[in-house]
C-alpha cells in the first residue's frame, strides 16, 4: 500500500508544489532577512507598535523556539514570534510580525473562516490520525466500509485546509495594509514583504492540493474494493 503506483502519480503534482512552494519560501525569507528595515524595528517592536495601534495592548507578545515558528495563538490571545523574527530589524522580519498581527485582528474581528478553524481544529486532528488506519485495515481485510469510514475522516482534513486559505490570504492582506498605513515600510519594502507572504501562501495551496490528492487515491480505492464486492 505504501508504495502504490496510483498513489505516486495523484500525489506527485502536490509533491513537487510542496518542494517549489518550501523553496520559495526559505528563498524570499533568507533573502530579505538580510536586508533591515528603513526603520530599524525588530519584528518585536514592529508587532507590539501594530497591535497598540489597533488597540490590542493586551495581546502580550512572546519569543517561541525555531524558525519561521511565528503563529498566534488565539485560545491565549497571545502572539508568538521566532528570535529570528522577534530579535532581527529586518524587512522580512517586519512582514511576518504584521502576518501574526492580521490574526490577531481577525480574532478580535471575529473572523468568521478563522473561528470556523478554530473550531474544527481538534475535530480535525483526531480525524486525520484515525482515517489512515481505518483505511488501512478496511485494505487489509477487504471490507470497503471500513475504508469510506477513513475517506469520510479525512475528508474533514481537506474542509481544514481550504478553510485555512482565506485565513492566511486575509492576515496578509491585513499585514500590507497595516504596514503601509503606519508608514512602517517604503514602497520598495512593501514589494519585498509582499513575496515573502506571497511564497507563505503558497505553502498553504500546496498543503490544499496534498490533502485533495490524498482524499482522490482513497475514493479511488474504495471505489474500486466496492465495485469487486458488487
Amino acid at each position: 500500500m505504501f508504495f502504490d503506483p496510483l498513489w505516486l502519480i495523484i500525489s506527485l503534482p502536490a509533491l513537487l508544489l510542496s518542494f517549489y512552494a518550501q523553496h520559495r519560501v526559505r528563498s524570499a525569507y533568507q533573502q530579505y532577512a538580510q536586508v533591515a528595515n528603513f526603520r530599524g524595528l525588530t519584528g518585536a517592536q514592529a508587532a507590539r507598535w501594530l497591535l497598540d495601534s489597533a488597540g490590542l495592548r493586551n495581546v502580550p507578545i512572546e519569543e517561541t523556539p525555531g524558525e519561521l515558528s511565528d503563529h498566534y495563538d488565539p485560545g491565549s490571545r497571545t502572539l508568538r514570534l521566532s528570535p529570528g523574527v522577534g530579535r532581527v530589524p529586518s524587512v522580512a522580519a517586519v512582514g511576518i510580525a504584521a502576518h501574526e498581527v492580521g490574526h490577531a485582528l481577525q480574532d478580535q474581528a471575529g473572523y468568521a473562516p478563522m473561528q470556523l478553524r478554530g473550531a474544527i481544529a481538534t475535530p480535525v486532528m483526531f480525524a486525520s490520525n484515525l482515517a489512515p488506519i481505518l483505511f488501512i485495515a478496511g485494505v487489509f481485510v477487504q471490507f470497503s466500509g471500513l475504508v469510506w469510514l477513513g475517506v469520510a475522516l479525512f475528508s474533514l482534513a481537506v474542509i481544514f485546509a481550504l478553510v485555512t486559505l482565506p485565513v492566511e490570504f486575509d492576515a496578509s492582506g491585513r499585514a500590507l495594509q497595516l504596514l503601509q498605513a503606519n508608514g512602517m515600510v517604503s514602497s520598495v519594502e512593501s514589494d519585498a514583504v509582499r513575496t515573502v507572504l506571497n511564497a507563505a501562501a503558497l505553502t498553504y495551496l500546496a498543503g490544499l492540493l496534498a490533502a485533495v490528492s490524498q482524499l482522490l487515491y482513497y475514493v479511488l480505492v474504495a471505489t474500486g474494493m466496492s465495485r469487486r464486492e458488487d
